[in-house]
Formats: C-alpha cells, structure tokens, sequence
C-alpha cells in the first residue's frame, strides 16, 4: 500500500534497469502478509528482493521472512536503512542463534540489542529534526560488492535514522559470515554489511536510492540488478 512512500526506490529501479538494458518489473508484497507458512508460495518467482526503509514494529516479522528467504535461496538481497537493521536482527536470530535479538526500537530490553540507539541520540528528547540527518563520508571494503559498484574507496550517502548496528556484536558476525564492508571514518558507524558466500546480500545504513537520476543511476541499484540478471 502507499506505494507513492517508496517512488525513489521505484525511479531507481528504472535508472538501473537502462543500465543493464532491461525493464525491472516490481512486485510489491505487503509485509504484515507474509510468513513462513506463505513466503515460498509468495517469493518463488522473484529474482531479487529489496526491503526498504521504514520505521516502528509494523510488518517486521514479514520483512524477516522475506530477508531469511533470500539468504537461505542465494537470491540477491538489497536491504535499505531499516531493511539493513532486519538483516542484521535475522541473521542474529537464525544463524548465531541469538534468540530474541532485536533492535531497541522495537524491544527496548532485548538480550541482544543487535540494533541499538547511536551514542548521540542517548539524550534527545524532542524528536523533531534530531535524527542523524544529510550526507556522511563511508570508507569501503575493496573487494567487496559495494566496492566493485561504486569503483572508489571513498563514498557520501545520505542518512535518516536514530539506530545503529551494535558494533560489540561487530566480531560474532564477521566469524559467522556477514561482514561490514563501509564504516563511517570518524565514527566507526557501520554502513554497510554483506555476506560474502552470498551471491548478491548486501545491507545498507543510507539511501541510495535519493541519488540516483537518469543521467547517473545508483551504482548499487545498477549492481543489484545485474546480480538478479544472472
């Protein structure tokens, strides 16, 4: 529903389908629709799977049903802001066993805050425009996915989030498999995570999606759809 809430990632996907000289056909799943009973039957057709941004609990279970699905069926994977939190929380529940991990927006005492509250809002009380908001330097990973779209060691990405990944996990997931490959240079800010073995699994903090236009699409939107191309 509210499709018009998400026509950034929708104009993305057409700048990136020019790109790989496709059309990128969208199939838009509702989230709070979407469980393990029906996740085969509902995702069996796609060739990739976004999960974007948001914020509160609302249809968090589907969105990890969704994230699961594509992790475990080598599907490519672009999770952006929130849906980069619900990859770090799935792969906290289901591969390293962390039952309950979660982010403290949503479960403000979980036993593994994966997701967490970042340092500099601790003490904002009004909300309003207090959010980690605009653009911010990322230092990236060669070799890694985003590496190989962007060309470049250094990026800028806009940002518009209050929760961050807990970087005290940062060890427990790099030994299971999913690293981070961008990191803010001066806060230690993880921005990106990947899974390697993964054909295309890729996480991100930003968006994308607000700087891409048709004279230069996205690169990860662009790598992103290669990988579902292939």
């Amino acid at each position: 529903e509210l499709h018009d809430a998400y026509k950034s990632i929708v104009e993305a996907f057409i700048h990136a389908g020019a790109v790989n000289d496709c059309k990128v056909n969208i199939e838009w799943v509702h989230s709070e629709e979407l469980n393990e009973q029906n996740a085969a039957d509902c995702l069996k057709n796609l060739h990739g799977i976004l999960v974007a941004p948001g914020f509160g609990h609302r249809g968090i279970s589907g969105k990890l049903v969704a994230i699961r699905y594509a992790r475990e069926n080598n599907i490519p994977f672009l999770g952006i802001c929130l849906g980069m939190q619900m990859a770090v929380i799935e792969f906290a529940r289901n591969v390293l066993h962390m039952e309950g991990a979660d982010s403290t927006e949503m479960a403000a005492k979980t036993q593994y805050p994966v997701i967490d509250l970042m340092d500099s809002q601790l003490n904002v009380t009004e909300k309003g425009g207090t959010m980690r908001l605009g653009a911010y330097k990322c230092e990236l990973t060669e070799g890694s996915k985003a590496y190989e779209a962007y060309g470049q060691k250094e990026i800028q990405e806009r940002h518009r989030h209050r929760y961050e990944f807990n970087s005290k996990y940062r060890e427990d997931f790099e030994k299971a498999g999913m690293i981070t490959t961008g990191i803010n240079p001066e806060s230690g800010l993880t921005e990106i995570v990947e899974i390697p073995a993964h054909k295309w699994f890729v996480g991100v903090q930003f968006h994308p999606e607000y700087k891409s236009t048709v004279i230069k699409p996205h690169p990860l939107f662009v790598s992103f759809i290669k990988a579902c191309l292939s």
